[in-house]
Parts: structure tokens; C-alpha cells; sequence
């Protein structure tokens, strides 16, 4: 038989076989036969690794192949299938040693070989003070993880085993490691359902960024915990007895709650740790549905229950698939005591989440249930990564409405026909919209809660029936990015937005062009704009009317292009600059010109694509043939620029005492003395208002102000005092 072969070529032990790998053979089959191709396969993985590694070592001194063996034990508890274990032992392979895709390839298979390679790209991610680098690399980590959930749970068995071992680490990459677990691994896992993992993720992030007060709280919770166990035994023995009379197979245990969540609650509620009650929950398992609820019945029968604390999680199951009854109940000295009901089934769920669902992949069927939740996460996943297509061109964005998915508590809600939505707290009809369908979200019109009509930003609440009412002459409102909270609804209405927006500059880039070129009788210039749009570098003619709105071209330089000595000749009007060109050209009055390398006002031209003004940061590129063009240094241009060695050293060339002109745009819910409060906040700040236009529609109040300042850290204290006028919506320099 293939087991005692295998006893005669492992190293000695009192078994016969390496520790690491026995305890993987036995979690997988804790009460039956081992099958024999599946231990081999396993097998093949242990010693193909093991090889791969020989000689490595890890911070802590130890072969580095314990790491390795640790990631397939976890996964071996998690009950995982045999490729997925495999994987993790392999997880390390392609990255750190000299093994080819091929060689995997050749010995595992393509599906341990696309996983171990998914978990290998992932290990590419590290957090960054460079918000927009974070952000593209948890935007590769999804679209991987959205092809095979298999990945990130590997991914959490590694990162697992990580912390268990930080202490061997440098301190600064301990606290990077803490950070990156504590915003985005703990809250993924919980996400996914894995509350087990969650809670010592979060657990060893406490012990890695507050040390004293992880110190702190074990002393105090292993000073009480004779005390607590005794409560809990009194408490669950007459409990214990009722069951028993109604012949209900239950088991009762007392757990105590994690670290990161009693610290939490203490800085939350503003409490010592003295006064906290819940430190500790009971749950009971049993094994029907039905026992849940005659054991609901039993508890409350014996305690007094706190109604407001009491949850059904088995009639409305949490987004990730925990199910359970919650109810808290006054127990003795009329302490709050909270319990938790639930079957085997769930409890395994609970605890490993959508991992339950792999348990019976290898006799070739997860069931209905399984499949369904495997379902249901990846649906979120490719959810997210909509979202992430759509906003490749703002990663950052994408982060936001990461860590909103993430990080969001829930609420239940009912369709008309009675079918059950999860969204975040404070949702409105507009979420719920979205939730139903985009196009519900987009022409929502009005919305009845509860047979109500209600505004479109009231707080839904759980339990709520909404129905919505659409239009198809409804469109999205940019107010409604205040009160959305569902990043499916965020993402749906900005695109909105901003094609409307990109539609009304192409209008009226057109129109500007079109007067002026009639006035100067040279409306022949649109047609040769039409059909050679690729002259002024653009692929068709409405993105030159887009660029003109938006100040990145002027009338001149079109007629500079297509009819020069035309415009040579007779010049362009003054009253053909638009008013962003005007406000342009006077900022750059303030100052005598730019200094190239200790050289003022050599031959110099300004990047239209960014518009620099004096006070903004700039660096020179020199061109072929125009002399020095000047952009600011974070102008997106830049890093498409060809030659470092044609980048160079400029300055403006301003006395101390000057100022410079800028540009603000200012959106907010309109109101009454909107406008003193706005004129209130530069005026205290001693600066000069050079302009001031202000326009309100649909509730929208838009004021554009061209100021005079000193210097960008003046502009920044006046940012920051007009962030906190009530109603603000954006701000920005434009």
C-alpha cells in the first residue's frame, strides 16, 4: 500500500512521517481512510518544495521551508481541497528559487501552476506613501483574486503565518506589515466570512503597533479570567439542564472576546476596561435550524432579553454568509450577557467562511449551499473589479471605494417582492437603486419607503420595503455624491457626471470657436479642423473643442496651426482669449519671467497641458526647435517625456514681497449667506479677491474666485479654512 511506502523514505519519527505533514493528512481526514492519490499528490508538493528551498532561511534563523509547511498546515485546517494545499506548499517556488514555470508545470498541472503564480504576483504588493502606486497594485490584486477566490485564501494562510513571526522582522518593515494587515487583509477576510482569521490578524496587529496596550489587556484579561469562567459555567449549567429535558444535542462554551475589538470598544464608548461587560460570549451549537430557535426560546425563558440587542442572521444572513441568532440576555448581578445560536454547518462558516465551502470539492461536489456562497463572493468581486475598469484612469478612486466595500457595517432591506438587498449603514434609495440595477439607479425619479414617498437621500433603515420610481428624462445629480454610500453608486454617478461635463465643454468649445472664427471671417478654419483634426495632435475634432473649454488650447494656437500667416498678419483679437487664457497670461504678469539654470527669460514656452503659474513647483524640458517648455512638476505629461537628460533645472524668477494670481473653484449645497461666509474666509486671511463669479442650479451653488497670494502654503491655509464651511462639496485650483 502506498502510505507504507511512504512510511520507508520519510524522515524518522515515532510515526514515520514529518510532523508538519502528518498534521496535514490528519486535519484533512480527521475520522477516515486517507485516499491514497491525494496524500501522494500532497506529497510530491512537500518534497518538490522542500527541495526548491534547501539552504534558504527565514529572518528568525529557521530553514525557510517551515514557512512553507506552516501555510499548508493552515490550509489543511481550513479544509482545503488537495490542489489549493499543494499550492501553498509550493506558494514561494517561482518567486525565491531557481524553478521554472515549466518545471511546476511539468510536475503539478496548470491549476497549482495559475494558482501558485496568482499568490506570486500578489506578493508584489506593498503599501506606499504613494497613494496612487497602492492603489494600481490592489487594483492588480483583485482582477487576479476575482479569477480564482482560491488565491487570496492562500494569500491569508501566507500572510497568517507572517505575522505569527513578525518579531523577527526590522521594526520599520514590522509596522508596514501591521498596517497593511490591519486595513486591508483583516477587513477582506471578513468580508469573505473568515472571522477566525480576522480576529488573530487583528490580534497580532494590536501586539505589533501597541505593544504596551496589547501588554496591558492580557495582563488584566488573564487577572479575570478565573473569575469569568466561573460566571460562565454558572451561567450555562441551568441552560445546560433545560436542553437536556428536551433531548436538544448542544455544545455550550463560553468564548472570550478578542483584543483588537475590547480596545476598540473602549476608545469607541470612551470606557476603562473595568467597565465593560461583554468581554466574553456564549455560543450554542446545535445541530438543526429548528433547535436554533427552540433553543432561543429556552434562554429567554431563563434570563430576561434585552430586545434592541436581538438579530436573526439564519432569516437574514450577513453579505459574507454568517448566519447565527444574536441575543443578549441580563444575567446574574445584572450583567449583560450576549450568546450566539447556531448549527455545526454554520459555525464551521462562520468561523472559516467561504473556505467551508472547498470541504467537499475532492468527492467531487461542494452542494448547493456551497456553491451558491462561492457564488455570492465572487459576484462581489466581479462587482469590484467593474468598478476598478471603470476607474483605471483614477486609481486612487478606486482605493476609496475599496476601503467603502471593506470597511462597511450592514443593513437589510426588502424589495416590493419581498426579496432581501445587504447595503451599508446610512444607505438611501438611491443605493438601493443601484443595488436593483444601474439603470434603476441612473432614472431614479422618487422613492417610496414603506408606502411612503420620501426624499431620495433619506437614511434607509433595517427592515425597510422600498420601491422605486423611475424616469427615463431623470438623470444622476452630482448632489447625490454627498449622501451615496455604496460604491457601485459612487462609480455609476461620477461616469455620469462626467461625460455630461465632457458633452458641455465639446458644446462649448465649439461655440467659442465658431463666434470668434465668424468675427475674424475665417469659418472656413472648422471645416479644416474636421478633416484634419491629427494636426494639432488630436484624433478627432471634439476633443479640440473639449481642450478649448477647458483652457489647454486657445483660438491662437488653432489659427496658428491651420491658417498662420493668416494669423500673423491681422493678429487674433483680445476678445478671442478665453477667460481662462486671460487669467493665464495676467498670473504670469506678476512675475519678470522664468529663470533657466541662473539665465532669465531665455527662449521659454508653457505646457498647455498643466498651465503653470508662479508659486507652482516646474521643471523644464527642452524641445526640439521651441526652446524650453515649462510644466509643473506633477503634470501627468512628464513621465511620457523621452530623455532624462533633457530635463533641467528652472525656476521663477519673483522678488519676496510678490504675489500670484489664482484660480479656485468652490462647489457647494446651495444655502442662504453662502457667499459672506465664503468672502469671510479669504478676507480674514488678508487676501486679495481679484474676481468672483458665483452661480447656483438645482440646489448647486458653483463659485469660481480669482485671488491674489503670497505663497502656495497661503493658498493651502485657505483650502483648509474653507473645508470647513458647512455644505462644501469640492474644492479645487483650476
Amino acid at each position: 500500500m502506498l502510505l507504507e511506502k511512504l512510511k520507508k523514505i520519510l524522515p524518522n519519527n515515532d510515526n514515520g512521517y514529518p510532523l508538519e505533514f502528518q498534521k496535514i493528512i490528519k486535519n484533512l481526514y480527521p475520522s477516515s481512510s486517507p485516499d491514497d492519490d491525494i496524500v501522494c499528490f500532497i506529497w510530491n508538493a512537500y518534497l518538490f518544495s522542500q527541495e526548491a528551498h534547501k539552504g534558504q532561511k527565514r529572518h528568525s534563523g529557521k530553514p525557510y521551508f517551515t514557512h512553507c509547511s506552516s501555510v499548508g498546515v493552515t490550509l489543511s485546517e481550513w479544509k482545503m481541497d488537495s490542489k489549493t494545499i499543494a499550492a501553498g506548499l509550493l506558494h514561494d517556488v517561482l518567486e525565491d528559487t531557481e524553478v521554472s514555470r515549466k518545471e511546476m508545470l511539468d510536475a503539478f498541472g496548470d491549476e497549482v501552476t495559475n494558482l501558485v503564480e496568482g499568490v506570486s504576483k500578489l506578493s508584489g504588493i506593498k503599501f506606499s506613501s504613494r497613494m496612487e502606486q497602492q492603489a494600481e497594485n490592489f487594483m492588480k490584486m483583485f482582477l487576479s483574486v476575482a479569477q480564482d477566490l482560491r488565491v487570496i485564501i492562500i494569500k491569508f494562510a501566507d500572510r497568517l503565518h507572517n505575522m505569527s513571526t513578525i518579531q523577527y522582522l526590522p521594526l520599520i518593515k514590522q509596522r508596514r506589515f501591521a498596517i497593511e494587515t490591519r486595513d486591508v487583509y483583516a477587513p477582506l477576510a471578513h468580508r469573505l466570512g473568515m472571522n477566525k482569521l480576522k480576529m488573530e490578524l487583528e490580534d497580532f496587529v494590536l501586539k505589533t503597533l501597541e505593544p504596551e496596550e496589547y501588554k496591558s489587556l492580557h495582563k488584566k484579561i488573564k487577572a479575570t479570567k478565573r473569575d469569568r469562567e466561573k460566571y460562565i459555567d454558572k451561567f450555562i449549567h441551568p441552560i445546560d439542564l433545560e436542553l437536556q429535558k428536551f433531548n436538544i444535542n448542544a455544545q455550550i462554551k463560553g468564548r472570550a472576546k478578542h483584543y483588537f475589538s475590547i480596545l476598540g470598544k473602549m476608545r469607541k464608548q470612551n470606557l476603562l476596561f473595568e467597565d465593560l461587560f461583554d468581554l466574553f460570549a456564549i455560543r450554542i451549537i446545535v445541530d438543526k435550524i429548528e433547535e436554533c430557535y427552540a433553543v432561543l426560546g429556552v434562554v429567554h425563558q431563563l434570563n430576561t432579553p434585552l430586545q434592541e440587542k436581538f438579530k436573526d442572521y439564519i432569516a437574514t444572513p450577513k453579505s459574507n454568509g454568517y448566519q447565527s441568532i444574536h441575543t443578549t440576555v441580563f444575567g446574574d448581578n445584572g450583567k449583560m450577557v450576549e450568546i450566539q445560536i447556531r448549527t455545526f454547518a454554520m459555525d464551521q462558516t462562520a468561523e472559516i467562511g467561504v473556505a467551508a465551502h472547498w470541504i467537499y470539492k475532492e468527492k467531487g461536489s461542494k452542494g448547493k449551499t456551497g456553491e451558491a456562497d462561492i457564488d455570492r463572493h465572487m459576484r462581489w468581486l466581479r462587482e469590484l473589479v467593474e468598478v476598478l475598469q471603470s476607474e483605471e484612469s483614477d486609481p486612487d478612486e478606486f482605493l476609496k471605494l475599496l476601503k467603502v466595500d471593506l470597511f462597511k457595517d450592514e443593513i437589510f432591506v426588502f424589495t416590493p417582492k419581498g426579496e432581501v438587498k445587504s447595503l451599508p449603514v446610512q444607505s438611501t434609495p438611491i443605493d438601493f437603486a443601484f443595488e436593483v440595477h444601474t439603470q434603476v439607479g441612473l432614472h431614479c425619479s422618487q422613492a417610496k419607503i414603506n408606502g411612503k414617498i420620501v426624499p431620495l437621500n433619506t437614511i434607509l433603515k433595517n427592515g425597510d420595503s422600498i420601491e422605486v420610481i423611475t424616469s427615463n428624462s431623470q438623470k444622476p445629480s452630482y448632489a447625490w455624491l454627498k449622501f451615496v454610500q455604496t460604491g457601485k453608486a459612487k462609480s455609476h454617478i461620477k461616469r455620469w457626471v462626467k461625460k455630461e461635463q465632457t458633452q458641455q465643454s465639446i458644446y462649448l468649445g465649439k461655440e467659442i470657436l465658431e463666434k470668434t472664427l465668424r468675427r475674424m471671417k475665417r469659418i472656413s478654419i472648422l471645416d479644416k479642423i474636421q478633416k484634419n483634426p491629427q494636426l494639432l495632435g488630436f484624433n478627432d475634432d471634439d476633443s479640440i473643442y473639449f481642450s478649448l473649454a477647458n483652457g489647454q488650447l486657445t483660438v491662437r494656437d488653432i489659427i496658428d496651426k491651420y491658417e498662420p500667416v493668416m494669423s500673423s498678419e491681422e493678429g487674433v483679437v483680445p476678445e478671442s482669449e478665453t477667460l481662462t487664457e486671460r487669467f493665464i497670461n495676467r498670473a504670469r504678469k506678476h512675475a519678470k519671467g522664468v529663470r533657466v539654470d541662473g539665465v532669465s527669460n531665455a527662449m521659454l514656452i508653457f505646457a498647455k497641458c498643466c498651465n503653470p503659474i508662479p508659486g507652482d513647483e516646474i521643471v523644464g524640458y527642452i524641445t526640439r526647435g521651441r526652446g524650453v517648455s515649462i510644466h509643473r512638476t506633477g503634470c501627468n505629461n512628464i513621465p511620457f517625456m523621452e530623455g532624462e537628460d533633457r530635463f533641467i533645472f528652472v525656476e521663477w524668477d519673483v522678488s519676496s514681497s510678490s504675489s500670484f494670481i489664482v484660480r479656485m473653484k468652490i462647489i457647494f449645497e446651495d444655502r442662504k449667506q453662502l457667499l459672506k461666509d465664503i468672502t469671510e474666509s479669504v478676507s480674514t486671511l488678508n487676501i486679495n479677491i481679484t474676481s468672483i463669479d458665483m452661480k447656483a442650479n438645482e440646489g448647486i451653488a458653483t463659485c469660481i474666485m480669482i485671488l491674489e497670494v503670497r505663497d502656495t502654503r497661503q493658498l493651502d491655509r485657505l483650502t483648509t479654512r474653507i473645508q470647513k464651511i458647512p455644505n462644501l462639496i469640492e474644492i479645487e485650483r483650476i
